[in-house]
């Protein structure tokens, strides 16, 4: 049974995950950018012991997910922007120190890689790029059934690519990141500036956007055709650069997919004419909700469960 830690900008959630990638108990608390990490980690320590105790379980290990960039040899956080306080904390050392078990961190955007490339739509592919679209995009890469690691063990930040050096500004420091043209607030920044005269549409949500598109509102469609393609350039790069089996694209701007996939497709074969794209397949996130907590569990076992990183020191 493993404890497993999805650590957001807005969110910390907690579950108890067994073996096969089920969540038996869960819970989660709010965190913002004034959160204190002492607080947090009382916090995570507490949900543990809750959703153990509701799902009649003893911890056997605790993998973590959580934004921002990660140093998963030591354990500990990056500069992560939504949690300053929490900067250059170790919860790995800190949660393995209070429940005597091992404990392993990574990148949520690889840990939802691993989960959907063992228990979700990526099984049995060995070479997935795993993309989340929501407040922000991030994502990770599995090749040869190993997460890819840059240098220093560096995770690739795919949402800070370039795809259009004309764009909006970017909070890393370059303009018309994909980013910054194709995430949830991307959609309803765009919506915004088009519906200058009317305010009360100057403050809809990526969702609301969608929901009108449905109804063929005029330019909600349009803001859904931009959002197609912006996707659909951020795909093909990712493909012209991996040529991977699969691309598994998740996060809440997904919910609405059926919306973008036709205009992603065709940006795709525009673009990807040098290598075998349509031998890529463009597959929909299938863990659902639980997505997070399921892909941190499964950290934890790909770190101890396998043979793929025994040098992995704490």
């Amino acid at each position: 049974m493993i404890g497993a830690v999805d650590i957001g900008g807005t969110k910390i959630a907690v579950g108890i995950v067994d073996d096969e990638g089920a969540v038996l108990a869960k819970m989660e608390a709010p965190t913002g950018v004034r959160s204190r990490y002492e607080d947090g980690l009382e916090q995570i320590v507490n949900m543990l012991r809750q959703t153990a105790a509701t799902a009649h379980a003893s911890i056997t290990g605790i993998g973590i997910g959580s934004t921002g960039p990660v140093d998963p040899f030591t354990g500990a956080l990056g500069d992560v922007d939504f949690l300053p306080l929490w900067r250059r904390k170790n919860p790995v050392r800190d949660l393995s120190g209070v429940f005597d078990v091992q404990a392993a961190i990574e990148n949520d955007g690889d840990a939802g890689a691993l989960g959907e490339s063992s228990w979700g739509a990526g099984q049995g592919k060995s070479n997935i790029v795993y993309v989340t679209v929501g407040t922000g995009i991030g994502g990770g890469v599995i090749l040869d059934g190993k997460v890819y690691r840059g240098v220093d063990g560096a995770h690739p930040e795919v949402g800070h690519h370039v795809v259009d050096p004309s764009g909006p500004s970017c909070s890393c420091g370059f303009h018309g990141c994909w980013e910054s043209l194709a995430s949830g607030p991307a959609m309803a920044n765009w919506f915004a500036s088009q519906a200058a005269g009317d305010q009360s549409r100057r403050e809809l949500s990526a969702e609301q956007i969608c929901q009108l598109a449905v109804g063929r509102d005029e330019l909600a469609t349009r803001v859904v055709d931009r959002e197609g393609y912006y996707l659909g350039l951020g795909l093909a790069n990712l493909i012209n650069l991996f040529t991977p089996e699969m691309i598994v694209l998740g996060g809440s701007v997904i919910k609405s997919a059926h919306l973008f996939l036709e205009e992603i497709h065709r940006t795709i074969r525009r673009g990807c004419r040098f290598v075998p794209y349509d031998k890529t397949e463009i597959a929909l996130a299938s863990l659902g909700e639980d997505s997070n907590l399921i892909g941190a569990a499964r950290v934890w076992h790909y770190r101890f469960g396998t043979k793929v990183e025994q040098a992995t020191r704490f």
